[in-house]
């Protein structure tokens, strides 16, 4: 099948590559710009794009495709598209809003061939529409999440719902383990579903359930303590791998990357064990860290936290 691309992360990549590897010809690819990366902050391509040029795909990387903030690459982008002859635009994490020129671009796939653009949705809809719905899963404490085929519209993942795949939400999963288990099915469901292309139906997404993703935003990091302890462990393993969750220890401000939630008491913020393992106190219960940071230092376990910091039982993280 000839297959338009747009997407720009490694959860879009996996599925680019998934696509190419099940032999469909992908003859056109949109991502984002190139960014700087590293200390050297020289511009690194995106993982979809280094995935494209490795597989001599044509790949435009426009800094917008709205014609009225930028009309030249956007309507070269937009005519690419519309020339390309794609039967089918399939969407990942582009990061970009698409207009309804691109959205109506390929020819469309389906038993009534209306499918035109096909977003991968990591939420099962119409849970987490918006920006962030791995992370905003494991914060709200949800069992289930899961991949979305969705017929793309104009509105903010509103569009029809084609297939689903469910997974369980562990109480160790982090949005990076999520994240990893969610690109593989992404990219297994994506070929699942060109495998019948020429079946393929939708339904509407239900009017009730529908909540908001909202970006993460580094203002979220500092933990609050006085938040019961179940939510304190959430925020922590849905905050990695960005922001991390933060505390400010002796002065200096740590990312705690992991943490379970237990049963014991204290004041919020107080050390409650530190030795080979680091209980804090929150407004009820307590936190295990499993995995801290200093600043410049390697991740570690608790143990090896608590001997660079001298932390001891009584003191109190902010």
């Amino acid at each position: 099948m000839r297959i338009a691309f747009a997407g720009t992360p490694a959860f879009a990549a996996a599925a680019l590559s998934a696509l190419i590897n099940a032999g469909h010809e992908v003859c056109l690819v949109l991502t984002q710009p190139d960014r700087p990366s590293g200390r050297g902050m020289k511009l690194k391509p995106s993982a979809v794009k280094e995935v494209a040029l490795a597989h001599g795909i044509p790949v435009l990387t426009p800094t917008s495709l709205s014609v009225k903030r930028a009309p030249q690459e956007a309507e070269e982008a937009l005519a690419a598209l519309e020339n390309a002859g794609a039967e089918v635009l399939i969407v990942a994490a582009y990061g970009l809003i698409l207009p309804q020129r691109a959205l109506d671009a390929a020819r469309g796939i389906g038993r009534d061939d209306d499918i035109k653009s096909m977003n991968i949705h990591g939420s099962i809809l119409p849970r987490w529409r918006g920006a962030a719905p791995v992370q905003r899963a494991i914060e709200a404490g949800d069992a289930v999440t899961g991949i979305t085929l969705m017929k793309m519209e104009a509105g903010l993942d509103t569009g029809p719902m084609i297939l689903k795949a469910e997974t369980a939400i562990t109480e160790t999963d982090t949005s990076a383990t999520l994240f990893e288990r969610l690109t593989e099915m992404g990219a297994e469901l994506i070929v699942k579903a060109l495998e019948a292309a020429d079946t393929l139906t939708w339904e509407a997404q239900p009017e009730e359930g529908v909540t908001y993703a909202e970006k993460i935003l580094k203002s979220e990091a500092p933990i609050d303590w006085s938040l019961p302890a179940a939510a304190v462990a959430r925020r922590i393993r849905a905050f990695n791998p960005f922001p991390y969750a933060t505390a400010v220890c002796k002065g200096e401000t740590v990312k705690i990357r992991n943490a379970v939630a237990i049963d014991a008491s204290g004041t919020p913020g107080q050390v409650l064990e530190a030795g080979h393992r680091l209980v804090v106190a929150c407004g009820s219960g307590a936190i295990d860290c499993l995995e801290l940071q200093r600043a410049g230092k390697p991740a570690m376990p608790a143990a090896a936290f608590v001997q660079s910091t001298g932390l001891t039982v009584g003191d109190k993280l902010q």
